[in-house]
């Protein structure tokens, strides 16, 4: 049976497509705008009309959704995050501008305060230092509710504050968007493998040498994560997400095995770079790792896999 390519694909058990494929996009100020991440390869900043051109390939690719994380100005950074909820903020004006110009492509945003915060952290801070759960579940509301009314079909709270899931689908209820869709990232780790997002962001300066270890999971716990994500399903989230993805795929068989719900994971910026860092020194070969690494995902129980290399894998994919 292992043989033949046909046999081999008759008693295939996975099959990876691009449907499974989420791309995440960087959004920065301007026109033609298109500035390379340095630590993550063939990754670039974007401005809206240059986000529209490449989210336009990578639909008709047939990548299902992509999801925005905007370039803050530090100018626009206060300790209350009042930038996050602008209704002519730069994340509102990217869901706007590109579900007019492809409204077929599903728009999933980041709910969370750490491009709008010049602490760097995911949530507001008191005068000790400490990550304020309540005060900060409240401005998540305000802007979960601000991209809702810009137009993202999906809305992403990747904080890890206690409650917030409820309290924002019970004010996207309230507000008349009844189906805007919650992806909660509901196990993120306090990795380290993180760090080529936040130079991509904006963060990684502000934040220094602090960490998030007060208020995401210790990445020695496994049942904790079971814990978070039962709790964010009974808050009414529809979908779930592990975070990182491949150090995490013992979690992501958990989740999926235990609660038999939507269920996704975040190939994030620091195995994207490790995966492209070995493929241009020749260690690796690019296009058959890539698939194989997405394919480790479907097999281990997601439902998608956002990744920086969506649109590849689906040209790949297409060929």
């Amino acid at each position: 049976m292992r043989k033949d390519d046909f046999s081999r694909r008759l008693m295939a058990e996975n099959m990876l497509s691009p449907a499974h494929l989420i791309q995440p996009y960087f959004v920065i100020e301007g026109q033609a705008q298109r500035v390379p991440v340095p630590s993550m390869p063939g990754v670039e900043r974007l401005s809206i009309d240059q986000l529209i051109k490449d989210a336009r390939r990578v639909s008709q690719a047939g990548v299902p959704m992509v999801v925005l994380f905007p370039v803050t100005d530090d100018s626009e950074k206060t300790h209350d995050c009042r930038s996050a909820w602008a209704p002519g903020g730069l994340a509102q004006r990217a869901i706007s501008e590109l579900k007019s110009a492809i409204p077929e492509l599903g728009v999933m945003t980041d709910v969370a305060l750490d491009p709008y915060s010049p602490h760097g952290h995911d949530g507001l801070m008191n005068d000790a230092g400490y990550i304020m759960n309540d005060e900060t579940v409240e401005v998540l509301v305000k802007q979960a509710l601000s991209h809702a009314a810009a137009g993202a079909d999906v809305v992403g709270p990747s904080d890890m504050m206690d409650g917030r899931v409820s309290a924002i689908r019970s004010a996207l209820e309230a507000d008349g968007h009844q189906h805007t869709k919650i992806m909660s990232y509901a196990a993120k780790y306090a990795s380290h493998y993180y760090g080529p997002f936040r130079d991509a962001v904006g963060a990684a300066a502000a934040l220094g040498k602090s960490d998030k270890t007060s208020y995401q999971i210790d990445p020695r716990n496994s049942d904790e994560a079971m814990h978070e994500v039962a709790a964010d399903l009974a808050e009414g989230a529809d979908m779930v997400m592990v975070k990182p993805g491949l150090p995490y795929l013992d979690v992501v068989r958990r989740v999926k095995s235990t609660f038999a719900v939507p269920t996704f994971a975040y190939h994030v910026s620091g195995e994207y770079a490790m995966l492209k860092a070995a493929c241009a020194n020749g260690w690796l070969e690019e296009k058959p790792v890539t698939i194989e690494t997405m394919t480790s995902f479907v097999r281990a129980g997601c439902d998608g896999i956002l990744t920086y290399c969506a649109g590849d894998v689906a040209d790949w994919l297409n060929e």
